[in-house]
């Protein structure tokens, strides 16, 4: 495909039309398969040592959204979105690296040296580095957070990305253990009135460097 037809590929305008929702339909449910699909191309996202240190909690039910907005300073979105999703980010992922590739050496792609250097490197890399498996765990669910985002944008949803809220009473109250990091959360559902347009980006020549 050539450079010119790339830029007009629908999935460009997606990322154009996606804006951070406030206000959300109260009388659109999201059903389970909906949230499934959501979680699913959300997991397609890049990680370190393809990882996949993340997981997921969608709140749906009142009385589950009720207690999240208590723990996110009582920002009323999270009770008037369809769902809002808890995206986590994993600690110590050096530990799942054997794991996750065993399938890709079983299918021929990579041999078991090959698996053992990933291993080793990043063990050597994350084993006792506590902020080097926090920013990692942010870096991962942030990515997955985003790409999760611009699939409910492809399926006719809109959504919120949140970082006011009390990451430990999140922590305690959702059941995470202690190798799980509450990054960040995200509203999805369908769109209300009231809604501020879309916000103005920065010129691209204010933010790139090209040498």
């Amino acid at each position: 495909m050539s450079p010119t037809l790339a830029m007009n590929h629908p999935a460009l305008d997606l990322i154009l039309q996606r804006t951070s929702v406030n206000h959300f339909d109260q009388s659109f449910a999201v059903d389970d398969t909906t949230l499934t699909e959501l979680v699913r191309y959300a997991c397609q996202a890049p990680s370190a040592y393809n990882f996949q240190n993340w997981r997921f909690i969608a709140v749906r039910s009142a009385a589950e959204k009720a207690r999240l907005c208590e723990m996110a300073y009582g920002q009323r979105k999270v009770q008037e979105s369809s769902a809002t999703f808890i995206v986590c980010g994993r600690l110590r992922p050096h530990l799942g690296v054997r794991d996750v590739m065993k399938s890709f050496q079983d299918t021929g792609h990579v041999d078991a040296e090959t698996v053992e250097a990933m291993v080793d490197g990043a063990m050597q890399a994350y084993a006792d580095d506590a902020q080097m498996q926090r920013d990692e765990a942010i870096r991962s669910a942030s990515m997955a957070a985003m790409t999760l985002m611009i699939a409910a944008q492809a399926m006719g949803l809109v959504s919120g990305p949140m970082i006011g809220f009390d990451p430990d009473q999140v922590r305690a109250g959702f059941g995470l253990d202690d190798n799980e990091l509450p990054a960040l959360l995200v509203t999805i559902g369908r769109l209300a009135p009231g809604n501020w347009p879309r916000k103005p980006r920065r010129p691209t020549a204010d933010v790139l460097t090209i040498v």
